[in-house]
């Protein structure tokens, strides 16, 4: 999109001075600041005022930014503005130079869970609402499983993982789980403006429970039988180009849009080419979805469905039953190229499990298992880290501490907060070296990274009331939605008027040229990451151009795979976020 954001510029014509804001806005009692970037040296005083109006709003000292910029430009200052509540569209102006517009206000990100959601419904396998179409029923034939290879398993349904059409119980499970822990923090937040197929016509469930529910109708045809577990189908044979799902070109050996290969999880390296994932064990893939289903049980009893609830409950036992059998960790697999899934922890799934089942049955076995697995994962994760494999520590976040809290003692409930803090305090110390306060490593799908810290923080507020960190949870979400080095939010559509990723990685797009909102991009990553990827060639003029550093990089280019793909997982992490904001601005009326 064209930059929306007006800078000062020079007498030869070169910008000076840009304004980084967060686009949507802000609720009245939230710190607001903004950043400026300059070549020049400033001081003295930014304005905030009503858009299209004359009436000065606020006036407020320029303070110099804690932390590098990370270039290009010298000077990185704090605009300041927490003081004005007042609701209304406003800007902000220094020395000529005119941010974005954004809004203070209550409720003011109300509807964006539902834009999220929208992005979910795209990525939909089977049944496709956003482009009416059914694709993929042959999925698929089985390898690695319980019966003969080549043997036809139904395993239809689920979403497609980002931009290409693979499917992944690693990140299915996740995102399954998520959505309903969403829904269950705050239910208010969530509308139902469509049925179970995702059509346009109210069935009297919110839309996220229908979304959760695809995804755990999904999971159940994974485990289909109390000994098999489907992890993954398809494979990078897929990455061949823009494609309509329903008529789907690659050829896994047995012609085009036929079949796709079905992997089952069994503990053990696999790979059908060249290249071979690591696996000790399949307790993160099981655990992950044992947990989604327990919380399944949990919230389709109270939506008076009790069949369903039972099976997913049966379900959750099995999976867990399933985990304990061979504890350890499924990757996902490639096939001609050496990129994949690299997840090697489990015991945070096996711990949320364990909690989800406790709270389902009351066995007290489940609860001691949970503690057990919740002491051997402690405060494990990407978080004190630069840099990381592709999807290590995967989720981003664990859940079971949150899910394991109000079950236990005092002093167990303190070491679970402490996990937590943590992982927030290498975050926050971080986030203190640069000057817009974000505290991830720009390792590939930098946004989750952002997501989940800041879920990390909503969850750790809720349990302990420790607002300490309050401030930093701000500061991601104001870098997820333009205070960030290219003034883009990272979510496609969002907000409507602003600047947002619009040329992304995915067929979609590519075919139709319509964008869908709520699409969270993989984000920005280390320019060395950026520099070694194969098959990567922008292709247009980089808009962002002078904004870019050697150090870290984002392009708005169908080209770039690395940063401007938008992720099924990383959507569906990011909703409980945007959920809890909503709910937050509401509630501030």
């Amino acid at each position: 999109m064209a930059i929306l954001f007006f800078a000062l510029l020079s007498s030869n014509g070169e910008a000076q001075v840009h304004i980084r804001v967060n686009q949507i806005g802000y609720a009245p009692g939230d710190s607001k600041v903004a950043v400026a970037m300059s070549n020049k040296s400033l001081r003295g005083y930014f304005s905030v005022w009503p858009v299209g109006g004359r009436q000065r709003a606020y006036r407020g000292r320029i303070e110099a930014a804690a932390g590098s910029g990370w270039g290009p430009f010298e000077h990185y200052y704090y605009l300041d503005f927490s003081e004005l509540e007042e609701e209304g569209e406003y800007e902000i102006s220094l020395e000529g130079a005119v941010s974005a517009p954004f809004r203070i206000g209550a409720g003011i990100y109300r509807e964006y869970p539902g834009d999220l959601l929208t992005f979910m419904r795209q990525q939909r396998c089977g049944y496709n609402p956003f482009l009416d179409m059914v694709c993929h029923q042959q999925d698929g034939r089985a390898f690695y499983g319980p019966v003969p290879d080549s043997t036809f398993v139904d395993v239809s349904g689920g979403w497609h993982d980002a931009g290409d059409q693979l499917k992944y119980l690693i990140t299915g499970s996740f995102a399954t789980g998520s959505m309903l822990l969403a829904y269950e923090l705050y239910p208010e937040v969530f509308q139902d403006s469509t049925n179970d197929l995702g059509q346009p016509f109210p069935n009297g469930i919110p839309d996220v429970l229908d979304e959760a529910r695809w995804g755990l109708d999904w999971i159940h045809k994974c485990h289909a039988t109390e000994e098999s577990l489907v992890h993954q189908v398809a494979d990078d044979r897929d990455h061949i180009g823009w494609k309509w799902p329903n008529e789907d070109k690659s050829n896994y050996g047995w012609g085009e849009n036929s079949y796709r290969t079905v992997y089952f999880a069994n503990g053990e390296p696999q790979g059908l080419n060249k290249y071979k994932s690591s696996a000790t064990g399949v307790s993160n893939v099981a655990g992950r979805s044992a947990a989604a289903m327990a919380i399944g049980y949990r919230v389709w009893e109270k939506q008076g469905d009790a069949d369903y609830a039972q099976q997913c409950l049966e379900a959750a036992r099995g999976l867990y039953r399933m985990s304990k059998q061979k504890e350890g960790y499924q990757q996902g697999n490639s096939y001609g190229a050496p990129y994949r899934y690299n997840e090697d922890t489990w015991a945070d799934d096996m711990e949320w499990a364990a909690a989800e089942l406790y709270a389902a049955t009351g066995e007290t076995r489940y609860l001691h298992e949970a503690k057990g697995y919740a002491r051997q994962i402690a405060a494990t994760s990407w978080m004190p880290l630069d840099t990381a494999d592709h999807y290590r520590y995967y989720p981003f976040i664990n859940f079971g501490h949150y899910a394991l809290y109000p079950h236990v003692e005092k002093s167990f409930q303190d070491t679970l907060a402490a996990y937590y803090r943590a992982g927030i305090e290498a975050c926050l110390a971080r986030a203190r070296r640069n000057a817009y306060e974000v505290g991830v490593p720009f390792i590939w799908c930098s946004n989750n990274l952002v997501t989940a810290l800041m879920t990390q923080i909503i969850l750790y507020e809720r349990m302990t009331g420790d607002t300490r960190y309050h401030g930093l949870l701000l500061a991601q979400r104001d870098w997820l939605l333009g205070r960030n080095p290219w003034g883009t939010s990272m979510f496609t559509g969002i907000p409507r008027d602003g600047e947002y990723p619009l040329d992304v990685h995915t067929s979609v797009w590519a075919l139709t040229q319509e964008m869908v909102p709520g699409g969270l991009i993989d984000g920005p990553v280390y320019a060395t990451i950026f520099n070694s990827l194969r098959g990567l060639t922008l292709t247009e003029p980089d808009e962002f151009a002078d904004f870019q550093n050697d150090y870290v990089v984002y392009h708005d280019d169908i080209g770039d795979y690395s940063t401007n793909e938008p992720t099924m997982d990383g959507t569906a992490g990011a909703i409980l976020m945007m959920a809890y904001f909503g709910a937050r601005s509401s509630a501030s009326r």
